[in-house]
C-alpha cells in the first residue's frame, strides 16, 4: 500500500505499523519531540485494503498514451479521446476501447473501426497497472521502495 507521509505517521503513532525505512536528513517536529520522516512502513496487521485501481478518465488515457495520437504518432495540436469500436456500434467506455487521437485522425476514422478505416493503432490499449501509473504520476518511484513495491 502506498500512502502519504501524514497517514504513515498516524499509523505509526497508533502502533498499527512499524518503521522500516526513514528518509535521511528529514524529521517531523512537534513542540516537544522529533520523529523520523517515514519512507517505508510495515503494517502490523493486514486489514482488507481495497485493491487500488487507476480511475478511467480522459487525463489518465492521455497519460497512458504519453500524449501521443495512437494512429499517426503526433504529439502536437489538440488531442481527443477516440472510441476504437464506436459507441454507436456497441463500443464501451473502457481502457481497452479508448485511445488518444488527434482531431484529424479522429475525424478521418469517423464512425468506423481502425481496420475499416485502414488506420492501425500504434499501441494496443490496455489497462495500466497501478504501480506503473504511480511511477508516471509521481515522475519516479523512490529507490528505497523498489524492494517492497516491485516484489
Amino acid at each position: 500500500m502506498i500512502c502519504s507521509p501524514k497517514r504513515a505517521l498516524v499509523l505509526l503513532f497508533l502502533y498499527k505499523a512499524e518503521l522500516i525505512k526513514k528518509v535521511k536528513g528529514r524529521k517531523v517536529r512537534s513542540v516537544n519531540s522529533t520523529y523520523d520522516f517515514p519512507s517505508v512502513i510495515k503494517l502490523n496487521e493486514y486489514k482488507n485494503i481495497p485493491y487500488k485501481r487507476v480511475e478511467l478518465s480522459r487525463k489518465n488515457i492521455l497519460r497512458r498514451d504519453n500524449g501521443t495520437c495512437q494512429y499517426c504518432g503526433t504529439k502536437s495540436g489538440p488531442l481527443t479521446i477516440d472510441h476504437i469500436l464506436p459507441r454507436s456500434r456497441g463500443g464501451e467506455d473502457s481502457w481497452e476501447n479508448l485511445a488518444t487521437a488527434c482531431f484529424s485522425c479522429n475525424n478521418k476514422k469517423g464512425n468506423r473501426t481502425p481496420k475499416e478505416a485502414n488506420m492501425p493503432l500504434i499501441n494496443k490499449p490496455t489497462k495500466p497497472h497501478y504501480v506503473i501509473y504511480l511511477n508516471q504520476k509521481l515522475g519516479r518511484i523512490e529507490e528505497e521502495w523498489r524492494p517492497f513495491v516491485f516484489c
